[in-house]
């Protein structure tokens, strides 16, 4: 009952960074706002999609937030364009953490992370004390997409094993995009000294969380491809992300993993 009890009160924001999703947000809303969390709020970072997702935001939010709601259960915020991934997850986190999120988790707009691991990782996190929990394809009962030919899961898994060795991390998902972090890690991360912004922003991460000592824990999830739209993921975009892991290892020369 303590548990229940609990879950019903925890403030809990879910950043979802978008551009061109106008036909996956209202599922993904509906979704996420039908969990047992009644203290779940879903903050939009839309860049200007030119698809008018951020209308679509908006609409949202007259419909599910009820008038005079301390904690309004949908917030957008509004850029003025295109300005990459990682300013994305960093503005909504920062709002998150002003607007007194307890916990802040980070998924995808396309459903290929699943809502209904969220309260599976809310419960891990609290039983195992952790600071992150990472929704992982590459740890034992963690899949992909049926649909993922060999090429594409062959660069999926050398991207990882690339981070790994040049950063020397045990996480097994190092570009994971789905995770649920406490309050307390994002601030002592320190936002503003993020600086990667693409794909790369999910390794910068990753690792700062184990070169400040976190405790980590990974849970299996089934990776589905997205439902409606075209990935981001281009070739410059892979490129981009792999030279920068070397930069993300130098400006971090200096920082000794804590024990």
């Amino acid at each position: 009952m303590f548990a229940t009890d609990f879950l019903r009160q925890v403030r809990l924001t879910v950043v979802i960074p978008t551009y061109n999703e106008a036909d996956n947000l209202p599922g993904m809303a509906e979704a996420l706002l039908d969990l047992p969390l009644p203290g779940l709020q879903l903050l939009v970072v839309d860049d200007n999609s030119p698809d008018g997702t951020g209308a679509v935001a908006e609409e949202l939010v007259q419909r599910y937030n009820a008038c005079g709601s301390a904690r309004p259960r949908i917030a957008v915020l509004h850029r003025a364009g295109k300005a990459g991934l990682g300013t994305a997850y960093v503005e909504g986190m920062r709002k998150a953490l002003d607007d007194g999120a307890d916990f802040v988790a980070q998924m995808d707009a396309d459903f290929s992370h699943s809502p209904r691991y969220i309260p599976q990782m809310l419960g891990v996190m609290l039983a195992a004390g952790a600071d992150v929990v990472i929704g992982s394809r590459y740890v034992p009962g963690g899949s992909l997409d049926e649909g993922w030919g060999a090429w594409r899961r062959f660069i999926s898994w050398w991207a990882n094993l690339y981070s790994r060795m040049i950063l020397g991390l045990r996480i097994r998902d190092m570009t994971a995009g789905f995770k649920l972090w406490r309050r307390q890690a994002l601030l002592d991360i320190g936002l503003d000294n993020i600086r990667s912004n693409g794909y790369s922003f999910q390794v910068e991460m990753a690792y700062l969380c184990e070169k400040l000592g976190f405790r980590l824990v990974e849970i299996p999830i089934h990776f589905e491809d997205r439902r409606i739209g075209q990935s981001k993921l281009d070739i410059p975009v892979k490129i981009e992300s792999a030279w920068r892991t070397w930069q993300i290892r130098w400006r971090y020369r200096h920082l000794h993993r804590r024990p």
